[in-house]
């Protein structure tokens, strides 16, 4: 197959989860072997490469930096480009974090549609998975496993030792079904950490609109009202099967779906497609990075 590029410029606007800043983003056609490059255009123009040795930080999301600027929450954009089988493109932003829309990938799938896709004169090349790639995680028993395989297939588990988001899966069987089973899977958050998140000074854009919150453990009236007050919504309540009121689920497996998406997203920084079967169990960013680096240094062994 060869490389492929959006057709013409596509421009977003939002907040960004963490920051909370308002911000615009363009993703603009790039020439073939380009690859994604973010431009910090309020930087001088700082370019920072989507490439793995460039995460600076994976705490609640990936962040990637280079001299001195840097862009974070980039995976749910990532996974949109990879999802929809795009190689190259330049994506201008005017601000230090991706918008985080509805919490999934589902409004850069659209802007992607809008923009159209075309095949450039260049074949691609693939990271081919030839021999079982594996990392565990002793503290978090996460486990990420690579075999080989002629297509790009995931399956994911997740479990949070939780009463109400029992543990659940995920699989993609292709890249190609990405934009109907998992492009619009948000993220998620447990209800009681929220509360701690604001007082650490994340999730300043957060809003209720844009995650499924669980609530896997008792709160108080006064701590539902103190968040109802904090995040500026009218009265919050736990609707049925612990999720709260503001959200209806797009699936039964929504959070596995989008720790999926993640994986994706994070993988992508690899700077190629996979060809590969990838087999998830408990992941998270700072593991899938980490990964991602085993994966490309077998990449580069066989290069040599």
């Amino acid at each position: 197959m060869n490389q492929q590029t959006i057709k013409t410029s596509v421009q977003l606007s939002g907040i960004g989860l963490h920051t909370g800043k308002y911000v615009n983003l363009t993703l603009r056609p790039a020439p073939i072997n380009h690859g994604y490059k973010f431009v910090r255009i309020d930087l001088q123009s700082a370019i920072i490469e989507a490439d793995v040795s460039n995460v600076s930080f994976t705490t609640r999301g990936t962040v990637i930096s280079k001299n001195n600027a840097s862009v974070s929450t980039v995976e749910h954009l990532l996974a949109a480009l990879r999802g929809n089988d795009i190689d190259n493109v330049i994506i201008e932003i005017d601000g230090p974090e991706v918008p985080i829309f509805d919490g999934s990938a589902l409004s850069f799938i659209q802007a992607i549609a809008n923009s159209g896709i075309i095949t450039q004169n260049c074949a691609r090349e693939y990271i081919e998975i030839h021999e079982k790639i594996y990392y565990y995680d002793e503290k978090t028993e996460t486990e990420l496993t690579a075999y080989p395989s002629n297509d790009f297939v995931i399956d994911v588990s997740i479990d949070f030792n939780s009463d109400i988001l029992k543990p659940q899966s995920a699989n993609l069987k292709r890249l190609s079904h990405f934009n109907k089973e998992i492009a619009n899977c948000r993220t998620f958050v447990f209800l009681h950490d929220i509360l701690m998140l604001l007082d650490q000074g994340l999730i300043k854009g957060g809003d209720l609109d844009n995650a499924i919150v669980i609530a896997d453990k008792p709160m108080t009236d006064e701590q539902l009202e103190i968040l109802s007050l904090k995040l500026g919504k009218p009265k919050i309540a736990v609707d049925k099967g612990g999720i709260l009121n503001t959200i209806e689920l797009h699936f039964d497996n929504e959070p596995a779906r989008h720790k999926l998406l993640d994986v994706i997203g994070d993988l992508a920084l690899v700077g190629k497609f996979i060809k590969g079967h990838i087999v998830a169990n408990k992941p998270g960013h700072s593991a899938n990075v980490a990964f991602a680096k085993l994966i490309k240094q077998q990449q580069l062994k066989g290069e040599r």
